[in-house]
C-alpha cells in the first residue's frame, strides 16, 4: 500500500510509510506511521492512526512519540481520535498535526493533488502540518507551503519509488 504524504499544497507519493532527514550522508527516520485508520465491516472494533515520531520543538524541547505516546509530555499537550494526531506545546501552539483523510475528503483537494492521488491509488492519504526540528533541519508545514530551512515548496505533486526524505539539498523521492 503507498502512502500520500500531503505538506500543504504539495504531495509526495510513495511507497513507504516513513519520512526520514538525511544529514551528512547519514539518514534517520523523523516520522513513521505505525497504523492507520480502518473501518471494521462488521461495526466492532476499528483500527486506528498511529504514529511514531522523534522531534524537537523550535525551543529544542525533544518530543519522543511512540504508538501515539509520549514519555515525557511536560512540555506538550497530545491530542488524539481515531484519524488525527495533535501535538501542541503548552502555549498552544502546534507543533506535528498528522491527520489521515479520508477519500471523499481528498478529491476536494487541489486538482494536482487530486490527479496525482487517483494515478497512484490506492493510498493512505497522511496529511501533516507544524513547526519542528528534525535532525538540523528546520521543518514548517502550513496551509499552502512546505518549509525546509530556508527553501519553500508550493504545488509540487510527485510520485517516487522509495520512502520521503528531506534534506539541506530538498525533498527526496
Amino acid at each position: 500500500m503507498k502512502y500520500a504524504f500531503l505538506f500543504g499544497s504539495n504531495v509526495f507519493v510513495v511507497p513507504g510509510n516513513t519520512i526520514s532527514y538525511v544529514d551528512n550522508e547519514q539518514t534517520t527516520r523523523f516520522l513513521r506511521i505505525v497504523s492507520v485508520h480502518k473501518d471494521d465491516p462488521e461495526g466492532e472494533k476499528r483500527s486506528v492512526l498511529a504514529i511514531d515520531a522523534d522531534i524537537k520543538d523550535n525551543e529544542g524541547h525533544v518530543l519522543h512519540i511512540t504508538n501515539n505516546r509520549s514519555e515525557d509530555i511536560s512540555h506538550f499537550l497530545i491530542h488524539e481520535t481515531y484519524n488525527h494526531l495533535q501535538v501542541n506545546k503548552r502555549d498552544g501552539s502546534t507543533v506535528l498535526d498528522v491527520r489521515q483523510l479520508d477519500y471523499k475528503t481528498a478529491m476536494g483537494l487541489e486538482a494536482n493533488i487530486v490527479a496525482e492521488l487517483e494515478v497512484n491509488m490506492p493510498l493512505n492519504i497522511i496529511r501533516i502540518r507544524g513547526n519542528f526540528m528534525a535532525g538540523g533541519l528546520h521543518i514548517e508545514i502550513d496551509n499552502e507551503k512546505l518549509f525546509i530551512d530556508d527553501d519553500s515548496y508550493a504545488t509540487a505533486a510527485l510520485a517516487g519509488e522509495t520512502d520521503l526524505k528531506f534534506s539541506h539539498q530538498g525533498v527526496l523521492i
